[in-house]
């Protein structure tokens, strides 16, 4: 009896661990994973002096300057950010799958900034304002950021507006 419940159970489990593939409409043949599960492993940060922080700014071409924190005591290194203000134009969606198509070019657009190094954070504003998004484009000039964020399909095709601000930001600090 266990020879036959023993590879009987083993067929089991490699059967509902197995990933099954799955044809797309384009062709491509993609994997679907079951019952798994993600677990980030919190890598140590590079540990950079003020100096190097800084020099590889300078090499970057993007401004910075040191902040004292008068309670520690500890220099900050301030770096120039470029925020992209997305505004609904007058030009509105005229039919869902344009709106739809278009929205999957403007994520895409946006997933390019970041895998670029151009853009470091980017979201909606969730409130029923003309302000639809927000963008901190990480680049050495206000027309480098204005191009970037022109650039971004949305927006070349008329249905938003970019307004683009010079803004100041600790260079390392994390959302929290």
């Amino acid at each position: 009896m266990k020879r036959i419940i023993l590879p009987f159970l083993c067929v089991l489990a490699f059967w509902s661990c197995k990933n099954d593939t799955k044809q797309t409409s384009t062709g491509e043949v993609g994997l679907i994973e079951k019952d798994t599960i993600i677990v980030e492993v919190p890598v140590e940060p590079i540990k950079k002096t003020i100096k190097e922080i800084k020099a590889e700014l300078k090499t970057k071409g993007i401004k910075s300057f040191d902040f004292i924190d008068e309670k520690t005591q500890d220099t900050i290194v301030m770096q120039q950010y470029f925020l992209a203000f997305l505004k609904k134009s007058a030009i509105h969606m005229q039919n869902e799958e344009e709106n739809e198509r278009l929205h999957k070019l403007h994520l895409a657009h946006l997933s390019e900034m970041y895998a670029l190094g151009y853009a470091d954070i980017s979201g909606p504003f969730v409130d029923e304002s003309d302000m639809q998004s927000i963008t901190v484009y990480n680049v050495p000039t206000l027309k480098m950021a204005d191009s970037l964020a022109n650039a971004d399909p949305m927006v070349q095709a008329k249905r938003l507006e970019v307004e683009i601000r010079p803004w100041w930001g600790p260079k390392g600090f994390a959302l929290r």
